[in-house]
């Protein structure tokens, strides 16, 4: 069988811009940290509100004694929940995500926070953000009718504005 040396040349193009293609995709996940699910936790989307992380008492922003801070999130109804979040930068931040009916995402432009919030599993990003400022996280799943008007504010403070959210002037704890 004869393969004209043209239909070699192209042939050896198209695989090497494959190649590209691939490591320039595999060279983007590992230096921008983008990594696949490691493990898959499940939950009963039914009885959230009575589940002990996910309570209504329980959502929101929390730091624990390392400085980490979780943050849990509770998707449904065409909304996030709480509505407000307030976190500092520079700081590691873990997301932790449920659904209370259908399938949502969730993303934070300009940041490596994005995933799809799946009835019945916790969804976990860890992320870290860099520059204060206002940010929207917004629902990029289409979920329904109501799907345009599903986002919350996030606002990333310095971590001395956060220090001192934390520990006000007059507080004893902060001698």
């Amino acid at each position: 069988m004869h393969i004209d040396p043209l239909e070699k040349k192209w042939a050896a193009i198209a695989l090497g811009i494959a190649g590209l293609f691939v490591t320039v995709i595999l060279a983007s996940a590992l230096f921008h940290g983008i990594h696949a699910p490691s493990h898959v936790e499940t939950i009963d989307s039914a009885s959230l509100h009575l589940n002990a992380e996910f309570a209504e008492d329980k959502i929101g922003v929390e730091e624990g004694a390392n400085g980490n801070i979780t943050i849990r999130i509770v998707a449904g109804r065409y909304g996030f929940y709480p509505q407000d979040i307030v976190l500092p930068t520079e700081t590691p931040l873990t997301f932790r995500l449920v659904s209370q009916d259908v399938i949502h995402g969730v993303h934070i432009p300009m940041t490596n926070m994005s995933t799809m919030i799946v009835p019945g599993y916790v969804a976990e990003v860890k992320t870290v953000l860099h520059h204060p400022g206002a940010y929207p996280l917004l629902c990029n799943e289409y979920c329904g009718m109501g799907h345009a008007h599903m986002w919350n504010n996030i606002k990333v403070i310095s971590k001395a504005q956060w220090d001192a959210l934390k520990h006000p002037q007059g507080d004893a704890s902060h001698e």
